[in-house]
């Protein structure tokens, strides 16, 4: 009989890997039949942009009403609904713009999930193994992504779009079903709950704070982990918003291997997720957040270098671009995590998670339209290798302005602070 934090975590997992494979099912298939139509390298991009949007608003509006209200379970299934539904247009309309507007509803309710989930693994780690909690939430998250990939490569060749489609909506479906049966009770409780116009003006007042109510987001500079993450985030999704093209088009390979090649990031983040966590809580949070950003800069290169060879080598390079991904996100991820689970208050801490993909989405909105767009005048190769500039940039301005956060670990030449000004 298993016991009821094994039951939690099993719940949790499924959770993750149903809601993030059936998102990445999701952004890849429509990606891949906009390219197969001759959609522009710019509008491809837009299908990422579309949700990077959608989770640059709603992901801290969704955290902070958990947060507000404590009801974290109802605020998932709820956005799990809602994430459900948006999928409806793409079965009863046609168009270039369908599948993004498509996308860019499912963000809204879809980006709820990670802030308030990542809340409740974060409170169910505690101090002391917040990193290894976070770790085991995030390679469930890859196994979604992995399982994703890897059926898309195949769906694509199988099925008509409707039929991918019908698979999308009863993966999320079951990601829903399955958070109804999630314990809550780790969530802070209000004294009473608000009005829908008292929640409104709480959420407000958090999303956009006074100058006096700051605070929580300079200590450890907090603050600029947000601006690195954003500008970390447009080397990335600027790429990955492109690769369904440039992986069959560019590079030449079929729909199954660029499958396969895809399902290498997220496959290794499993193993990476759960080392980085230990790591995260042995040596700290920061050295993993610079890492990581400086990871995703050199993914840029590798991804870009593989137009410059021929056959099985071409093949390589490009599968060992995906390795570097994983590892350098893994690293970032659970470094960031970990360092806004130290440094959140109690009462703030989905919203702050929120705040982390609103960060994230930033990055998401300008990084797949600055690199679609250079690669409609320069190539891939050449737009890839720019990109790589603002993944580089992020690694040192985390470097500078963050202070380690865990407790007992001093990065060299800083001291943990409560406020840095």
């Amino acid at each position: 009989m298993l016991s009821a934090d094994t039951r939690q975590r099993l719940l949790i997992a499924v959770a993750a890997a149903t809601r993030f494979g059936s998102g990445i099912l999701l952004g890849t298939g429509l990606a891949f039949y906009l390219g197969r139509n001759d959609a522009s390298a710019l509008v491809v991009g837009l299908v990422t942009t579309a949700y990077f949007l959608g989770m640059t608003v709603f992901s801290p509006f969704w955290g902070a009403v958990a947060d507000v209200t404590g009801r974290r379970r109802t605020v998932l299934v709820a956005t799990g609904l809602g994430a459900t539904l948006a999928l409806a247009p793409l079965f009863l309309f046609s168009g270039v713009w369908v599948p993004i507007l498509s996308r860019g509803l499912y963000a809204v309710f879809a980006v709820g999930f990670a802030p308030v989930m990542l809340a409740v693994v974060s409170a169910r780690g505690g101090d002391e193994d917040r990193g290894r909690s976070l770790g085991f939430f995030n390679a469930a998250r890859a196994t979604g992504f992995t399982g994703g990939q890897l059926a898309v490569g195949m769906l694509l060749g199988l099925l008509a779009p409707e039929g991918v489609y019908s698979v999308i909506v009863a993966v999320s479906l079951l990601s829903t079903l399955v958070v109804v049966f999630l314990d809550d009770s780790v969530a802070p409780k209000p004294d009473s709950q608000p009005t829908v116009g008292e929640l409104l003006a709480e959420v407000r007042r958090r999303l956009l704070p006074a100058v006096d109510d700051r605070d929580h987001l300079r200590r450890n500079g907090l603050w600029m982990l947000y601006v690195a993450l954003a500008l970390r985030n447009g080397t990335v999704m600027g790429l990955m918003g492109l690769m369904p093209v440039y992986l069959p088009e560019t590079l030449g390979i079929s729909e199954f291997l660029m499958g396969t090649l895809l399902a290498i990031n997220p496959a290794g983040q499993m193993v990476f997720m759960l080392l980085f966590g230990r790591v995260a809580d042995a040596w700290g949070r920061k050295p993993l957040v610079v890492v990581g950003m400086v990871g995703s800069g050199l993914f840029a290169l590798v991804a870009a270098a593989a137009t410059l060879f021929s056959g099985p080598l071409r093949l390589v390079i490009a599968g060992l671009s995906f390795v570097v991904i994983a590892a350098a996100f893994s690293a970032m991820t659970t470094g960031a995590l970990a360092f806004i689970g130290d440094v959140a208050p109690d009462e703030r801490e989905s919203e702050l998670m929120g705040l982390r993909s609103t960060a994230k989405g930033i990055g998401g909105v300008f990084g797949p339209v600055v690199i679609g767009g250079l690669a409609g005048v320069v190539g891939y190769a050449a737009a890839f290798a720019v990109g790589s500039s603002m993944a580089f940039l992020a690694a040192a301005l985390a470097g500078w302005k963050l202070v380690e956060s865990r407790e007992g670990v001093v990065f060299p030449g800083r001291e943990p602070a409560p406020v840095d000004d």
